[in-house]
């Protein structure tokens, strides 16, 4: 056993799984749950997600706490944890920004920020709440720690040695460069997703076009069935990273624009060649 008591403010899909995939390796023995929904907590111990819901001093005497939550909501619930956490207790979070989540815990934990242990796992789903929890989340998915220089290193252990248990392949990087790529990996192409499909959506004939939509749509904007407070949040966490891909990204949009007014082939085929090798090539990494 990893840890007696696990807390997880968040019991979703995020923090749901992470409390599944323990509970079956047996690393943790109980497992708290709070968070600010009574109807999620419930559902979550009957699908035996968590063995029973509690409030913030409950939360606070765990040994290890996850915060599976918006981005957004990072400070102010750590201000409500901070004041009754128990010596040696361990705070985590699985937020998909970090140096936002960073400075929000340096500022509500003071000097219990060296138990903090910024995190991010790369796995999830268009789906959310407690029903959408699995125990296989995690597995063979890397998850990224950016710990501070004052962070604690058993803590940094304990919590890498979490996420290893629960499946998971952990890396370390520093948080503004975690924020920078999944901005472009991540973040834009959520933004992209949303927009299309609201760009259809107000169109006084958007039915039709939906109506007509296949495989090809769905594929490209099945991560506009995400969670939008979610994606609001690391929009706003990570506006600066984030504009800076939505340039480059715009730039790319406008040589295409400007290839297809032009009906310049070969300038098309050059750019759909390339993409396609990438694209490739990155499948051959993820498969070996």
């Amino acid at each position: 056993m990893i840890v007696d008591t696990l807390a997880i403010v968040g019991t979703g899909l995020i923090g749901g799984s992470f409390a599944l995939a323990l509970k079956q390796a047996g690393a943790v023995g109980e497992v708290l749950g709070a968070g600010r929904s009574p109807a999620k907590l419930t559902l979550a111990r009957e699908l035996g997600l968590i063995d029973r819901a509690v409030d913030w001093k409950q939360a606070g005497q765990a040994d290890c706490i996850l915060l599976a939550l918006p981005v957004g909501d990072t400070g102010s619930v750590l201000k409500q944890l901070a004041p009754h956490l128990k010596p040696g207790a361990i705070v985590t979070d699985a937020g998909s920004t970090k140096a936002s989540v960073v400075e929000a815990a340096r500022a509500a934990l003071g000097a219990r920020f060296a138990d903090f242990v910024p995190g991010h796992p790369i796995a999830g789903s268009e789906l959310s709440g407690p029903g959408a929890a699995r125990a296989d989340l995690y597995q063979g998915k890397r998850v990224v720690l950016t710990p501070q220089a004052d962070t604690r290193a058993d803590a940094l252990a304990t919590v890498r040695l979490l996420w290893e248990t629960a499946g998971a392949l952990v890396e370390t990087l520093d948080a503004v460069q975690h924020d920078r790529i999944f901005a472009a990996v991540s973040h834009l192409p959520h933004l992209a997703a949303f927009a299309l499909v609201d760009a259809l959506a107000q169109r006084a004939d958007g039915e039709t076009f939906f109506r007509f939509a296949a495989g090809g749509f769905r594929d490209f904007t099945r991560i506009a069935g995400s969670s939008p407070e979610m994606w609001r949040d690391i929009a706003l966490t990570n506006h600066e990273a984030l504009l800076n891909e939505l340039d480059a990204y715009l730039a790319t949009l406008q040589t295409l624009r400007l290839a297809v007014s032009e009906k310049d082939g070969d300038a098309l085929l050059n750019i759909f060649s390339r993409a396609r090798a990438a694209r490739e090539n990155w499948i051959e990494t993820q498969d070996s």
